[in-house]
């Protein structure tokens, strides 16, 4: 049949008739709202190049879990700022660190708000780097005991899932096998499985003082040119025994999220990095978008290429936005 007996704007023609025919809803559910832990006690510094992200001490973080549930989201992602750095990241496993004491909080006043945490080093050495340096580069695999040793004082602080960022091969394996031995085999393991080497990361290094302080990190992170590869990373993860994965950055690997959807029928997470954040606030800053409609158009592409949940620092604007709408 043609025109004019099909008629494709019969079903656009008002609110109601689109919400009827929608293919993608996007979910306060979806969310997941990452922050930054500092030390001291009612400490909120705003970070300069992500407009309404702030370094928080555990008092506020307790504060922003609170507010999470309240507005539907049903987890948060924890990054630690030590109190100390040295070459082999000790800090990142010490029991009594900021990052362990804001997940036994957390987890103490509100049980039933997932906690996850960032197993990684590059916050905690004084290199910047994911692991371990050996003749001027990440040693692979002494780095494995390391993260394995981070992701247990996650759990035995009372982590629901730890999610390993530092692109070292092999390490979900040496997670899981930490875990199961020391009787944690109830704690997910929510992998950063296909993380790019990207240009999109800079807010997030001022905001976790976690700059390489020399070279990159391409030797570890993925090529941002490489489709395939993503397919590889994925498997293997999931025969270490990762429960979710993750594709990182989003917006500009919708094509990854997408393949990695069609491949798996575990979870797929997204995360809406630092650089996209703060693209869209600067522009919005400069009256050049809408901050709401861009962010939420954004949000919607990802879920839209197969993410079912979306790591975003936008989480709880997009919450409450989302709500506006419903109302």
């Amino acid at each position: 049949m043609e025109f004019p007996i099909v008629r494709p704007r019969r079903l656009r023609q008002n609110a109601s008739m689109r919400t009827l025919v929608r293919e993608t809803d996007l979910r306060a559910q979806d969310f997941i709202y990452p922050l930054f832990v500092t030390q001291g006690e009612n400490v909120k510094n705003e970070i300069p190049s992500m407009p309404g992200v702030y370094q928080m001490s555990v008092d506020h973080i307790l504060r922003e879990g609170e507010a999470c549930l309240q507005l539907g989201i049903p987890a948060v992602l924890l990054f630690g700022l030590p109190a100390s750095k040295d070459e082999k990241g000790s800090s990142a496993y010490d029991a009594n660190e900021v990052l362990q004491k804001a997940v036994f909080v957390l987890k103490r006043a509100y049980p039933e708000l997932l906690v996850i945490t960032d197993v990684c080093l590059c916050e905690y050495t004084n290199h910047g780097h994911c692991g371990l340096i050996s003749e001027g580069d990440v040693n692979n695999d002494s780095t494995l005991p390391l993260l394995a040793q981070v992701a247990l004082s996650h759990a035995q602080a009372g982590a629901d899932i730890v999610a390993p960022s530092d692109m070292m091969d092999g390490r979900v394996a040496a997670i899981r096998q930490a875990l199961d031995v020391h009787h944690y085999d109830h704690i997910s393991i929510m992998s950063y499985a296909v993380k790019y080497a990207s240009a999109f990361y800079g807010p997030f290094r001022d905001a976790a003082g976690s700059a390489p302080q020399f070279g990159d990190r391409r030797s570890y992170q993925m090529d941002p040119a490489n489709v395939r590869e993503a397919s590889k990373e994925i498997e293997q993860d999931l025969l270490e025994g990762a429960d979710l994965v993750m594709v990182k950055p989003a917006l500009s690997y919708l094509d990854v999220i997408r393949a990695v959807k069609e491949m798996t029928t575990v979870p797929v997470a997204t995360y809406n990095v630092s650089g996209e954040y703060s693209m869209v606030k600067a522009a919005a800053q400069k009256g050049w978008i809408d901050e709401k409609s861009v962010a939420l158009e954004m949000l919607l592409s990802m879920k839209r290429a197969g993410a079912d949940i979306i790591l975003t620092y936008f989480a709880k604007d997009a919450a409450l936005w989302l709500k506006e709408e419903k109302s």
